[in-house]
């Protein structure tokens, strides 16, 4: 807009303002201007002709009238109130010249409240040029009417709206899409999303593609806030529009960059990916549209790259499909490898939506991730903490952990110090290794940022503290205490303690310091009062302190000087509760010190406190009151609230629940047990682990409802222990031979069952082509990435346990590992010798930069050829199906030791990374080989070495594997490193004992090391050679 029009008075206006050097300075000059702007308008009301001529240039000079409002608009903007001109706006909007209308309808948009009653003097000017022939007259009222009109206006303009979607302009089609829109957003009631979504369906199919992009922006909209459904069918016309789009059908002003119309683009795959959301029939309808985008998209500029980062995240909402997981993962490594943060920042946050649901995709990126981590760009730091986040596993939760901890001490950021605290709380509690990890982890935390922890988390660490594992042993449960006794001695002295931290550490000490090795009572008493009498500790903080040291005092026998002071000087403190806990103390010190040990109980936090609710303690003072001749107690007759109280103690005498047992059932613990023949082998196994040899149900090792205390009311167990019904009454002998059978039949179907599953639980493995080996000297970064990277599977899923869970894990290897949920992770179990099969695979190399000895991939042998010609052919589904994996057949015999053989042990990686510490028996020796000898001959020679090949890494040249030995179902786990140049191959092997039912770690170890010593030098004899 040119100048020419305006004063020099306006100009000036500007100018000063813009020099102001401040506030006040700034009032002045707003001041003036109002000033002089009211003289403008009041003086019409003068009778003079100067005023007269002033009064002539307002009101019929159009353009002094622009003016006016335009300074009007700077008085407003800088918040001074300028109501007295909002009369000229409204008269000015009706003015036939388009410039002069629109001022007038900005000036009332920006200035006029939607309450205001000057909005319904404008009702009909937007009638008017709604319906006006002229088009800029059109466009202005539509402009005018999302600003200006209110609910209750809205049926009185949106009939000529909608007559305008069918205007010849694709201008007025636009902007009348846009307008319904936002009467939409104003009055549901009075246009539905209904209505809407059906007008919006006519305009998806306008000629014109400015306007058909408008009608996407509603639609979207619409979408985010809840209206999918109703556009679940649009799926077809959305793909068929982004298919044009694509192929550059439309006109090439659309282009940006050569790119076709990228905001279109990216406006239908947000859409797509809403309306894809668990709909697999919609999802299948865009995977090759998907596909095709995120290929064309690749082009190099970053109109491209913003195509391609939506298409990643519609991928990874929408229902999964392999293929296009996999093309978004090699398109997620352009981003990543990028040197432009920029691109960095979206590759990054692009991985953290693909390995929410599959982890896997992340391997290829470790190194880089590890870069991103290091990186000084904080904000890259952070995204890649988030990816961090959402990766983890009960492999890598202490590195992730610690890098997390890490970052938060050092940023300042509180809105970053609290999403922190809580990422790190949640994989502490779902992911903790162990319980003393977790005592270890939290208490770091607490003292890092301990004020911006819930205090469920406190809660729930005092909790595990005194309940343990939840187990019957003891021992465990006392050096877990143990340590956490010791860790929050060593921090008694420490300067600054947030309050959380002090609260958990006075009720640890207070139950358990006589567990300490470091310090006796005395001294914690010592450090606890000097700790309760620092000046800037909370009062709810402090009680706690002394509370500790009156449990302390009472465990010790005796009161230490400094705590007799500290008792005495809280007797006079200001906070009520805490002068009432000193003095009732006090008194029990002094006057009843026999009975301390009744009010603070020693590890007593976990029992259950009953109360009297009659308080008969209390009859032996009734009745020397009544001796003296005091008056009996009666209750007021004739109370309706008395009633009423009588009424509610006779229900609430009947017991709430029914607990008469029902009638006892038929045991059908196969039905109940047995699944599907194409269910996940895990969960096969995992029912199997529940039942013992003799069909009855075993205690799950899984911690659960707690019902130790509660009599048993249904189930197996009371059947067996209630009398049995006169009418019911059933042998004895017959009855427990019918278990049996019951039993025996429920084993045979189970076993049939895991089979069954076994060959359809595995997924297809598209096998790397195995390249040459050669040795590869890890870096400290690769050693990084291969402990963050440990623990993600090649399969998709993840998950870990509870708290709940970790307090029932067990020293041994039958416990409960990790697992992604819900299916349970595959445990050792009685060995069952399968039918004679050929030796399985051996796997190609994965990962390259994985360390074997972090044990985190979960590869799966592939399942054997399919029959049902129902299923699609092999070959479509793995194109290398046909090529035969077998290594050549050699002579060897299998291991033999005291006539009891070797045979292959099928387990993934993550299993045996389980296992492998929990060993008995280990050695290791070094084994010469010839000068041709590969990766590929070792796998080979312990495939027919009796053994089954776990895992293969070419890039460090390692194998592991794992074999059942003898009849006893003993296992052994071998870990060997080949190293070509020196010629050797470094062998580490691990026995674990099995017997029974379940896996007990430490059974036969003598034997197991005798076996341990002939396996090394059976090995010798066949590498050697």
């Amino acid at each position: 807009m040119s100048g020419g029009h305006l004063t020099k008075e306006f100009f000036a206006l500007v100018k000063a303002i813009g020099e102001s050097k401040s506030k006040q300075e700034e009032d002045r000059i707003i001041l003036s201007e109002l000033s002089s702007l009211k003289t403008k308008v009041t003086s019409e009301k003068g009778g003079s002709s100067s005023s007269a001529s002033k009064n002539q240039d307002i009101n019929h000079d159009k353009k002094r009238a622009k003016e006016f409002l335009i300074r009007l608009l700077y008085v407003e903007m800088l918040g001074h109130d300028a109501s007295f001109g909002y009369i000229k706006a409204v008269e000015l909007s009706a003015a036939t010249s388009i410039v002069h209308k629109l001022t007038g309808y900005l000036t009332c948009g920006c200035c006029l409240s939607p309450d205001h009653e000057f909005r319904f003097m404008l009702v009909n000017q937007l009638q008017r040029d709604l319906g006006s022939s002229n088009l800029l007259e059109v466009c202005g009222g539509l402009g005018g009417v999302c600003k200006l009109i209110t609910e209750d206006m809205v049926p009185a303009v949106s009939p000529l709206v909608e007559k305008l979607l069918t205007h010849q302009s694709e201008l007025v089609r636009k902007k009348a899409t846009i307008t319904l829109h936002r009467f939409h957003e104003l009055a549901p009631q009075q246009i539905s999303a209904a209505s809407l979504a059906e007008k919006l369906r006519r305009v998806l199919c306008d000629k014109d593609p400015s306007v058909m992009g408008a009608c996407l922006c509603v639609i979207e909209k619409l979408c985010k806030s809840g209206e999918s459904e109703k556009f679940k069918d649009l799926v077809p016309s959305l793909v068929s529009i982004l298919k044009q789009i694509c192929e550059h059908r439309l006109p090439a002003d659309y282009d940006y960059h050569r790119m076709p119309a990228p905001w279109m683009q990216m406006k239908i795959i947000r859409i797509l990916s809403i309306l894809g959301k668990g709909d697999k029939s919609a999802s299948e309808d865009m995977y090759e549209i998907l596909a095709d985008a995120l290929k064309r998209a690749d082009t190099g500029i970053n109109a491209g790259y913003a195509i391609m980062y939506e298409v990643v995240k519609t991928v990874t909402n929408i229902y999964p499909n392999t293929t296009l997981l996999d093309l978004a993962a090699e398109s997620i490594s352009r981003f990543i490898s990028s040197n432009n943060h920029n691109l960095k920042y979206l590759g990054v946050t692009g991985l953290a939506s693909i390995v929410k649901d599959n982890p896997k995709y992340a391997a290829q990126h470790q190194i880089a991730v590890i870069d991103c981590l290091e990186d000084p760009d904080e904000t890259l730091q952070r995204k890649t903490l988030d990816l961090l986040f959402r990766m983890t596993n009960p492999i890598n939760v202490e590195f992730i952990c610690d890098k997390l901890l890490s970052f938060l001490s050092s940023t300042s950021d509180e809105f970053l110090r609290r999403d922190l605290t809580d990422q790190i709380t949640q994989i502490a509690e779902r992911f903790a290794p162990d319980n003393s990890w977790y005592i270890t982890t939290i208490t770091t935390l607490f003292s890092i940022s301990g004020d911006l922890v819930k205090s469920e988390v406190a809660h729930n660490l005092m909790t595990l503290i005194a309940e343990g594992s939840g187990e019957d042993d003891e021992a465990s449960d006392v050096a877990l205490r143990r340590d956490a006794v010791d860790t929050y001695t060593a921090l008694l002295e420490t300067n600054r303690l947030p309050s959380v931290l002090m609260e958990t550490m006075s009720w640890v000490l207070g139950e358990y310091a006589y567990l300490s090795n470091n310090f006796d009572l005395n001294s914690i008493i010592s450090k606890l009062c000097v700790l309760a009498r620092r000046p800037k500790i909370g009062q709810e903080t402090r009680r706690h302190l002394t509370t500790a040291v009156m449990k302390l005092v009472s465990q010790a026998g005796t009161c230490p000087p400094l705590a007799a002071h500290l008792i005495d000087d809280f007797t006079k403190s200001a906070d009520v509760d805490l002068q009432q806990r000193c003095l009732e103390f006090q008194n029990l010190l002094t006057s009843a010190p026999q009975v301390l040990s009744d009010v603070f109980p020693v590890d007593a936090s976990c029992e259950d406190v009953e109360a009297d609710s009659s308080l008969s303690i209390m009859n032996s003072h009734v009745q020397e009151a009544l001796a003296r001749g005091a008056v009996a107690y009666c209750p007021p007759p004739d109370d309706d609230d008395e009633d009423e109280d009588e009424r509610n103690e006779k229900v609430s005498k009947q017991p709430a629940f029914n607990i008469t047992a029902y009638a006892k059932p038929v045991p059908n613990h196969a039905k109940q047990m047995l699944q599907p023949a194409n269910n996940n082998s895990n969960s096969n196994n995992n029912n199997n682990n529940n039942y013992n040899n003799n069909g009855q149900q075993a205690k799950p090792s899984q911690a659960g409802l707690r019902m130790g205390d509660v009599p048993a009311v249904w189930g197996p167990a009371l059947v067996e222990s209630q009398p049995e019904n006169d009418n019911n009454n059933d042998n004895a002998a017959d009855q427990q031979q019918r278990e049996e059978e019951e039993a025996s039949k429920f084993q045979a179907d189970m076993q049939q069952a895991i089979e069954a599953s076994a060959a359809e639980s595995n997924v297809d493995i598209i096998q790397a082509a195995p390249y040459e080996s050669k040795v590869v000297e890890l870096t400290e970064k690769e050693k990084m990435a291969a402990a963050l990277f440990g623990g993600i599977s090649t399969r998709a899923g993840g998950g870990g346990q509870t708290a709940a869970n970790r307090r029932n894990r067990n020293s041994n290897i039958n416990s409960n590992h990790p697992t992604p949920a819900p299916v349970s992770a595959p445990v050792f179990a009685p060995v069952i010798t399968p039918a004679p099969a050929p030796a399985p695979p051996v796997p190609a190399p994965l990962t390259p930069s994985m360390d074997l000895l972090d044990m985190g991939f979960d590869v799966s042998p592939p399942p054997p050829p399919n029959s049902n010609s129902n299923n699609p052919p092999t070959s479509l589904l793995d194109p290398f199906g046909s090529m035969s994996m077998e290594p050549a057949t050699t002579n060897n015999s299998t291991f033999s030791h005291n006539n009891e053989n070797i045979h292959p042990h099928n387990i993934n990686t993550q299993t045996f990374g389980g296992c492998w510490g929990k060993g008995t028996n280990q050695t290791s020796t070094a084994i010469s080989t010839p000068v041709d000898f590969s990766l590929e001959s070792l796998a080979a020679k312990m495939i027919h070495g009796g053994f089954a090949v776990v895992e293969t890494i070419a890039a460090t040249n390692e194998t592991i594997c794992a074999g059942t030995f003898g009849d006893s179902g003993a296992v052994i786990l071998l870990h060997s490193k080949f190293t070509s140049g020196k010629m050797r191959a470094d062998v580490t092997l691990k026995w674990i004992g099995v017997g029974g039912a379940g896996v007990g770690v430490g059974a036969g170890a003598g034997k197991g090391e005798s076996a341990l010593k002939a396996c090394v030098e059976f090995l010798k004899l066949k590498l050697e050679t």
